[in-house]
């Protein structure tokens, strides 16, 4: 037989266990259901470009807020493998066994990785012709590092790559936390391309390794400095940048194949600390359409991030 409660016992449950009227949500459940918000805002645009594969990476580097879509998905890097290959550089000059200031000669011989068999560039398949006039000559790791980031340079990748051997390149990525990349070599090595042995890469890792560069972890402080300089001078402008406020600063890396088009960043917005986007796309014929893709999903970012971030620290004076 059930015990029956008073009715005032009744009520008084019922009124306890409703939240007082006054009681805001946390933080954390109001920066969850913004970023949900978000989050379909990003994937209604995606999904207006029919057949378009996109992967999302954001970080908010002064929070513990993250985004994800598709992030762990594996796309041909392109030219953002030389980011890592920018990286390794880098440690190799903190470990002292290398400076920037040292000269290799510059060639346009290497050997593909399925047989060791040599091919060349070519100044028409590359973004950086200029760099051909330097071939036979005596060149500064210092120049040809600015030129595979700036320019994209695949003639000076492919001479690092030779340097710093893309094994410990690779390994160098993963223990910085990307973990599916994979850099297996250098650029335009058609027998490994038709063999499907290819650079790839996920947003997520690429996040990762573009949060270390900024956090100062992926090499000294001296070193990421300079690397954030470097890719402060990106002349390719075209991708994310596109979706930000005039003269807001981007650190990033684009790349690009066919119908593949990608963008790693460092945000820095004027009115809170920066966050990491990265965006990778494939299967947009038309490099423009992907460009206004990957500018509208940058707007979007951006404006959640400025709405719900930190402010940025005032310089001391």
């Amino acid at each position: 037989m059930r015990t029956l409660l008073p009715a005032l016992a009744l009520a008084c449950l019922s009124a306890c266990a409703k939240p007082p009227a006054n009681v805001s949500p946390s933080p954390n459940d109001t920066s969850t259901r913004s970023l949900s918000v978000l989050r379909n805002q990003l994937a209604a645009r995606i999904a207006a470009d029919s057949g378009a594969d996109v992967a999302v990476w954001y970080q908010d580097l002064a929070g513990p807020d993250t985004l994800g879509i598709a992030a762990r998905t594996s796309f041909h890097a392109a030219s953002t493998m030389k980011v890592p290959v920018m990286i390794e550089l880098f440690r190799r000059v903190d470990a002292r066994t290398l400076t920037l200031e040292r000269t290799i000669k510059l060639e346009n011989s290497f050997a593909s990785i399925v047989d060791g068999s040599p091919f060349t560039l070519t100044p028409a398949d590359d973004s950086d012709a200029q760099l051909y006039t330097r071939v036979g000559q005596d060149v500064p790791l210092s120049l040809l590092n600015d030129r595979m980031i700036t320019r994209s340079s695949n003639l000076a990748t492919n001479a690092l790559i030779q340097l710093l051997d893309a094994k410990k390149i690779n390994a160098t990525a993963r223990a910085l936390g990307a973990d599916q990349m994979r850099v297996l070599r250098g650029v335009e090595d058609t027998k490994a391309f038709n063999r499907g042995m290819n650079n790839t890469t996920t947003a997520r890792d690429l996040g990762s390794l573009m949060a270390a560069i900024e956090r100062g972890s992926a090499a000294s402080p001296r070193s990421t400095q300079l690397m954030k300089e470097v890719l402060l001078r990106q002349e390719f402008n075209t991708e994310i940048p596109a979706g930000l406020p005039a003269g807001t600063p981007v650190a990033h890396k684009t790349g690009s194949i066919t119908a593949t088009l990608h963008d790693a960043a460092i945000v820095y917005p004027k009115s809170r600390p920066p966050y990491v986007l990265v965006i990778l796309t494939r299967n947009i014929a038309r490099e423009q359409v992907a460009q206004v893709l990957m500018a509208d999903l940058s707007r979007m970012v951006y404006t959640f991030a400025v709405r719900n971030g930190r402010p940025a620290a005032k310089a001391s004076q």
